[in-house]
């Protein structure tokens, strides 16, 4: 496979911007429902908590809203002028089962995870589960929060990286952004 050009921080920084403003669409406009490629399903949502960044070098801005029941108002007002999301506050469900984490749009990171809390009692209710299967079972819903939002980026990059889907999910975006301003 032939090396692929870097293209430079500036790009990643405009993917992850991209990703995390589609995200944010994407999970309002699907109530949060999105499915892994064997059709097991799971749920995303944009908590309190959205820094939205737009401008270049001393004109750039930045507004984080958080709050609690916050609509994110100040947030779209923010998209409707041209800032993409540079960090948000995202909650992942499956089940029973939680995850919460930060994602960061300038280097593609996840911050924070919280995985779903682990029984720490074995099955009989006999005593504490052995130390190793507790980190095994962690190390387990780590995997799953990142192979969730690996599966929510390969469908952006889906849309994103073809010139007619991305046109028509451009305009279903901009759509969104201007409703309820």
């Amino acid at each position: 496979m032939p090396d692929m050009p870097y293209l430079g921080q500036d790009t990643d920084i405009i993917l992850g911007q991209e990703f995390l403003t589609w995200l944010w669409f994407a999970s309002d406009t699907r109530s949060g429902l999105f499915r892994m490629p064997d059709k097991t399903e799971f749920s995303l949502y944009m908590e309190q908590r959205i820094a939205v960044q737009g401008g270049e070098g001393e004109s750039m801005e930045t507004a984080t809203v958080s709050g609690a029941m916050s609509r994110l108002r100040e947030a779209r007002l923010g998209l409707a002028t041209g800032k993409k999301v540079m960090r948000a506050l995202v909650r992942l469900e499956q089940g029973a089962d939680v995850w919460h984490c930060v994602l960061k749009a300038g280097d593609f990171s996840l911050n924070s995870l919280r995985t779903p809390k682990i029984d720490r009692k074995d099955g009989a209710g006999q005593g504490d589960i052995e130390p190793d299967a507790a980190l095994l079972e962690k190390v387990f819903l780590m995997e799953k929060a990142t192979a969730f939002l690996d599966e929510l980026f390969s469908q952006f990059l889906g849309k994103r990286l073809s010139p007619a889907a991305w046109k028509e999910e451009s305009a279903r975006l901009g759509a969104w952004i201007d409703q309820d301003i």
